[in-house]
């Protein structure tokens, strides 16, 4: 388990981007179980929808790749810095089965696929209780930043 001050050494995010709060389960080097709590108070709502609130797709997608990262920083041979930052470098398969709205809790399940030349490939799927909201394959990779 890892609570959000040890989310907070781990991720260069902050609000209003930083969308794990908790992680539930951890395998290093295989697995992850992470919560976003989905709150109307989200800045996100306010334009995304007025009359009926949605969590917006791609911030499932960054809430499974924000979980996908801390993954990667449990492996002992990984470490995160102020010198170096996980980056996106593909989503494929990516959809979208169910809306996250406000009062959900978001589950998000990381798995590892493979690691091959620095490229970490993912399954990611984010669930609302056994209902299944979002699913796609993730591929980060980690760069130093000057």
């Amino acid at each position: 388990m890892m609570d959000i001050h040890q989310i907070l050494e781990k991720l260069p995010h902050r609000y209003p981007i930083l969308l794990v709060d908790r992680v539930l389960e951890i395998e290093p080097g295989k697995r992850i179980k992470a919560l976003k709590n989905v709150s109307i108070n989200e800045p996100y709502f306010v334009g995304h929808f007025p009359h009926r609130p949605v969590m917006p797709g791609v911030l499932m997608l960054e809430a499974l790749a924000q979980a996908a990262a801390l993954l990667s920083f449990s492996d002992d041979t990984l470490r995160s810095s102020k010198n170096s930052v996980i980056y996106f470098v593909g989503i494929d398969g990516a959809r979208f089965k169910r809306p996250v709205e406000p009062g959900d809790q978001l589950i998000l399940e990381v798995e590892v696929d493979r690691i091959k030349s620095g490229i970490h490939k993912f399954k990611a799927r984010a669930k609302v209780g056994d209902a299944l909201a979002c699913e796609a394959q993730l591929m980060c990779t980690m760069r130093s930043i000057a």
